[in-house]
C-alpha cells in the first residue's frame, strides 16, 4: 500500500513489516504494520475512507481499544490509525504524532 511507503518517507529510520499472523493472532485484525524502535515497536492500521467519511469523528471500538492496549503492552509502542483517501494521508497530524512516539521509544 503507498500509505506505508509515505509514512515510510517521514521515518526512513524505521523499518516497517507488515504485521502477520504470527506475531499475535489477536491482533491481526487491528494492526497492519509494525514500525520497530530498537527492541519496541508502534502499531499503524491504515483505515481507507470515501470522501463522504467523516474520519475526524472515527470512534475505535471498545474491541479495538483493547486490542491497541494489549499490543501496547506486548511491543512498548502505541497504535496510530490512519486515513487514507486515494493513497493520501488526510489526518497528516499522526505524522507529528507518530514522531513522538519514536522519540519516547528513544529514551
Amino acid at each position: 500500500m503507498a500509505v506505508i511507503s509515505t509514512i515510510g518517507n517521514y521515518f526512513p529510520e524505521i523499518i516497517f513489516e507488515t504485521f502477520e499472523p504470527e506475531f499475535d493472532a489477536d491482533l491481526c485484525g487491528d494492526i497492519d504494520y509494525l514500525g520497530w524502535v530498537g527492541k519496541n515497536a508502534f502499531g499503524i492500521q491504515i483505515k481507507p475512507v470515501t470522501a463522504k467519511a467523516n474520519f475526524g469523528n472515527y470512534p475505535p471500538t471498545e474491541r479495538m481499544k483493547n486490542s491497541f492496549n494489549d499490543f501496547t503492552e506486548k511491543y512498548g509502542g502505541k497504535v496510530f490509525i490512519v486515513f487514507s483517501i486515494d493513497d493520501e494521508i488526510k489526518n497528516i497530524e499522526v505524522i507529528e504524532e507518530i514522531r513522538s512516539e519514536i522519540k519516547r521509544l528513544l529514551k
